[in-house]
């Protein structure tokens, strides 16, 4: 089944070609000229991966993905943002508001293929793992292989990922937490070293995964 991509940009033209390099490479396409037409969208159906530009009347980018991380139904799908903004503080804000990638106009279509694939790709194998985990009837010796190499987290570190898990930027969980933004970023650099994970993403559907099956150790 082709996976469901939701391009999100206020410039026409430059939406078509997206979306048609999208199309060409097996994708089922949505597009929406704005912010707000995106939630609806999304409303309808939540899309597998959403592309999104920064720069956009009303609601631009980073409210928009914030939008999203802090709703239960899409506080997992993985957003790529492709904009002309190519300042480091840009990339570094749209990272906080937890995008996946981050992608620079001109864009090379091959690129953004690539980086789709991967975190597609990426979300499947979890998906995999957590299904094989949740219906496996007995441990056998490779998971208490990796359940012994697993570092615990402490416990502000355990706080910390659960404000992932909700969808919160690193800076609103500075100031949740009344802690510098800093202080979230080392906090959330351990989770990932410890855990094996490759982004937060994966902090988060570590945090639904134990909480779905009551484990609170």
């Amino acid at each position: 089944m082709s996976k469901r991509l939701l391009v999100v940009d206020d410039e026409p033209n430059l939406l078509r070609a997206v979306a048609a390099c999208l199309r060409d490479e097996g994708f089922e396409v949505v597009t929406a000229r704005s912010g707000a037409e995106a939630l609806v969208r999304v409303a309808e159906t939540v899309p597998d991966l959403i592309v999104s530009d920064i720069r956009m009347p009303g609601m631009d980018g980073y409210q928009l993905a914030r939008q999203l991380r802090a709703s239960p139904r899409t506080a997992l799908t993985p957003v790529v943002f492709l904009t002309a903004k190519d300042e480091t503080a840009d990339r570094i804000e749209g990272f906080r508001t937890g995008v996946d990638a981050y992608l620079t106009k001109p864009f090379e279509p091959d690129e953004l293929v690539a980086v789709i694939r991967s975190i597609l790709q990426r979300v499947q194998r979890t998906h995999a793992e957590i299904a094989r985990l949740v219906g496996s009837t007995q441990v056998n010796d490779e998971q208490d292989a990796v359940h012994f190499q697993d570092e615990a987290l402490t416990e502000a570190e355990e706080r910390i990922a659960a404000a992932v898990a909700r969808g919160l930027s690193n800076k609103e969980i500075a100031s949740e937490f009344g802690i510098s933004v800093r202080t979230v970023e080392n906090h959330i650099s351990h989770i990932l070293d410890k855990k094996n994970f490759g982004n937060r993403v994966e902090i988060a559907r570590y945090v639904l995964d134990r909480t779905q099956s009551g484990d609170k150790s």
